[in-house]
Parts: structure tokens; sequence; C-alpha cells
């Protein structure tokens, strides 16, 4: 399973990290986030080197829909509610200006990237009044939009919010050309950061400042990240065959969909569900059985999945990592919105690292805490990760591993041990630990995708137990 943005774009191969060496900012992270962050210091004469565990853009950016737009659903309204109209506005600017910070690079270095101005729409099935507040706090904040109840959706709707001069492009291409000048060190899986010194499998790196932008922090503490996160999956379908729209679509209600054009295709996202929580399966085939109701003559050709950071209160960490790190900094949370977010903090960091004032910070700050925005997803995240604990050290599977049939994954008893065990159409068994080694959820078993998952921070592992996605660090056991 691919994007379409990886089959179109192939990186220059780079090297690992040889020896140690020392830089002015180290960015663990070779995604949209760590890379714009490294070009906008590299910008600023600041001498920069990009770590990367694995290879450039593949983690998230390679799955993202690549939306550019400040329209983040339903946020503007709930934020002048919680932290007043000022930080609201704040945010409502470092977003639109993310939007012309692309514009503006694509066209100075003349990149081929599929960008097009679009307009971006949040619709809603059966809900006025929260689309009707939610303009008036964007016309508050002076954003450029409008109410409109007719669209191109293949179905009826109440009504949309229609932002102006947003944007949409194919994210790889645009990195390629980002990326050719900037120092990356490839499959260089960094073990430890002490202070200024970065500790990889191949070296060491001393740098005055330090980049965490990992999607999700690995280093627990300080910053306690994975006590106010949690990740998100969803599914896109490609299709052939399907009307045009006018512009990118959002529907402002959980459990509906988005929609966005590239050349011939469209792309279809939702069935969106909490990481690790997917055990039944049958995401894609959600969105595909939809699609034929709107879309008859659609044809499939392409499928993917992402995953996003929540953080507790809708708004992205971005800036010093913890108080007593003052040259560590972090970018993170981006709630499905990690085009303009990732634009932003590159924005925010690079600044804060070369002493410029940057009048949007405040609210991203990562040392906030908002009781009435924040609570109840905090304690929605703690009942998990005590579940998914409990699980793990309690709850004794009732499937007996011979129980278990051929290509399928499953939680079962072996030799009187828990185990998780994937079995492929030819019965070859593949049984690994189902405790997560970043702290000790059960895995969960992810049928659409053949991956065990945690439903506690997010970590996801192949079948054969090799680490997909962090925080956690290492492997499975495997048996």
């Amino acid at each position: 399973m691919q994007s379409i943005w990886s089959l179109e774009t192939e990186f220059t191969k780079r090297k690992s990290l040889e020896q140690d060496i020392s830089v002015d900012v180290a960015v663990i992270g070779a995604g949209m986030a760590g890379l714009l962050t490294a070009y906008l210091l590299k910008e600023k004469g600041v001498q920069v080197a990009v770590i990367e565990a694995n290879t450039i853009a593949s983690g998230q950016t390679k799955n993202t829909t690549a939306k550019i737009t400040a329209q983040h659903n339903l946020i503007y309204n709930k934020l002048i509610i919680d932290v007043g109209e000022r930080k609201a506005r704040q945010y409502a600017v470092a977003n639109q200006l993310a939007v012309e910070k692309y514009a503006n690079l694509i066209q100075r270095n003349g990149i081929d990237c599929n960008f097009e101005r679009k307009s971006a729409y949040v619709y809603s099935m059966d809900n006025n009044k929260l689309l009707k507040e939610e303009l008036r706090a964007m016309q508050m904040l002076d954003l450029d939009a409008e109410f409109v109840e007719r669209t191109t959706l293949p179905f009826p709707i109440k009504g949309a919010i229609k932002l102006s001069h947003q944007a949409q492009f194919n994210p790889l291409k645009f990195l390629k050309p980002i990326t050719e000048e900037l120092t990356i060190y490839e499959h260089t899986i960094v073990h430890e950061v002490k202070e200024n010194t970065i500790i990889t499998n191949h070296g060491k790196v001393k740098a005055e400042h330090i980049v965490f932008a990992t999607h999700f922090p690995f280093v627990n503490v300080p910053g306690f990240y994975f006590a106010r996160m949690h990740q998100q999956r969803s599914y896109v379908v490609a299709f052939e065959n399907c009307d045009k729209l006018d512009g990118m679509y959002i529907d402002e209600a959980d459990g509906g969909y988005s929609f966005r054009n590239y050349g011939n295709l469209l792309l279809v996202g939702g069935a969106g569900h909490r990481t690790g929580e997917n055990g039944e399966g049958g995401a894609y085939e959600q969105i595909r059985e939809q699609a034929k109701q709107w879309f008859p003559n659609a044809i499939e050709r392409y499928h993917w999945s992402a995953q996003d950071c929540m953080t507790l209160d809708g708004v992205p960490y971005i800036g010093h990592f913890a108080p007593l790190e003052k040259n560590w900094y972090v970018a993170t949370g981006f709630n499905k919105w990690g085009m303009t977010s990732s634009m932003v903090s590159a924005m925010i960091i690079s600044d804060m690292i070369v002493g410029q004032n940057t009048k949007f910070a405040e609210v991203f700050s990562p040392q906030r805490f908002v009781v009435s925005a924040s609570i109840k997803t905090l304690l929605e995240d703690g009942m998990k990760a005590v579940s998914g604990l409990s699980t793990q050290a309690l709850l004794i599977p009732k499937t007996h591993f011979d129980e278990l049939p051929n290509g399928h994954g499953g939680v079962v008893e072996y030799n009187g041990m828990k185990v998780g065990v994937y079995k492929n159409e030819k019965g070859e068994a593949f049984v690994v630990s189902t405790r997560c080694p970043h702290l000790g959820c059960q895995l969960e078993w992810n049928p659409d995708e053949k991956t065990w998952d945690c439903p506690c921070h997010g970590s996801r592992f192949d079948f054969k137990g090799n680490l997909i996605n962090n925080p956690s660090t290492t492997n499975l056991i495997k048996y």
C-alpha cells in the first residue's frame, strides 16, 4: 500500500552518519516539519544537519492528503471560547501565513509539485448551527470565509463554510528540490539524547540546538508528551472516473469523509479510528462501498493510510521541548493538519533558534495547559492507558494458537504464554510479544494493514514485529 506521492517521487539516497560531528542545529526527523525547519535555518545562515532513522519522507509525510489550509475543521470558535480572541487570531495568522509561505517558496524556486490554489470547505450533513458559529468566529479573525448551501459534492448537505485562497499539492515533489542542498543522514537511528549530544547507531552529533521533529517524541521525560497525546489512523482510497470537485472538502462530523482531486483522481478519506482500535477491520471497504454509491463508475487505483498525533486541546505543540531544556525544540501533535502545521513549526522554531521574535508562537507553546479544553481528552487518554496496561497484565486470551485460522492475526494462548500471532495463507506463523516496548500496553491486531498497533500511544509494528511508528524505538520480542 503506497500513496500516489510515493509512487511518483524518488529521493536521492543519503549516507548514514560515518563519524562524530558538531553542528549549530541538529534536526531529528526528515519529514515535512523537520526538513522545512532545516531549510529555513539554512536560509538564515545556520549550520544544520538532519538525522533520519529511515529515509527522507518515509514516515507520515508520504501518507498525507496534502491539503494546505488554515481551515482545520471547526477550530476557531472553540479557540475563542477556550483561549480568547488574541490567541485564536495567532493560530489563524500563523496558518494563513503558512499557506502563503508554501506558495512563495514554490514560485521563487520554480518547483513543479502540482500546486493549485483551491477553496477549502467544511460541510455538514445535518448541523447548520455549528457551521454558523464557526463562520462568525472565522470572520471575527479576518479569515476570508463565507457560508454556502450548494457545492459540487455528490450528495446533499445542510451547508458548508468556504475559505478561499487555500491550496493543495504533491508533498514529495515539493520536498525533492527543497532537500537537495540539505545535509541529511539516513538510516541513522537515535538511541539517546543527553543535553547537547545525540547518540546514534553510527556516532554522536553535538549541537547547540536540537529539534525533535519525529512525529511523536520518543523521549518520555522531560516533556511527558506520551501523556498529552494519542494517535489516530485514517484511510484514503484514490479513484478514477469520478466527478471533478471545485475544492477540498471535509465533514465536520466524526465518521465523515474528506475529498480532494489530484489530476484525474479523486482522493476519498475517512473510516478513521484511534490507533489500536480496528479489530474488526473493513476500513478500506467502508470507503469503497460509500464511493460506489456516489460514483457508480469509480475505479480504484491506489489506497493507503495515515497516522496523526492528537493533542489534548486540538492545537499542536510547537516550541521549547521542556522548561529545563532551553535548547531543545519540538514540533508535534498536528491533529490531521500536518502541512500547514509543519510550516508553522519551521517558522516558529527557526526564528526561536536565531533569536527572532515570532508574534504567533504563544498559542502553540508546549508548556500550556488549558483546563477547559484539555481535561476531557486527558481523562479519556488516561483511561485508555490504564486499560491497555491492565489488559496486558491480567487478560487471559480466549483463543488458542491452533484455533487461529490461516490469513488471520490475534492475541492467543500458546504454551501457557500470551502472544501475538499472524498466520499467513500458507499457515506459516509469525509470533511476537503483545507488550508494547514503549510503556507496556497490550498491542491489538489491525487486520486491514496486518500490523500490531498500540491503543495507548500509537506505536505500530508489522506482523513480523518490526517497528513502523514511534514513540517506541525498538522492535517487538519475536518467538
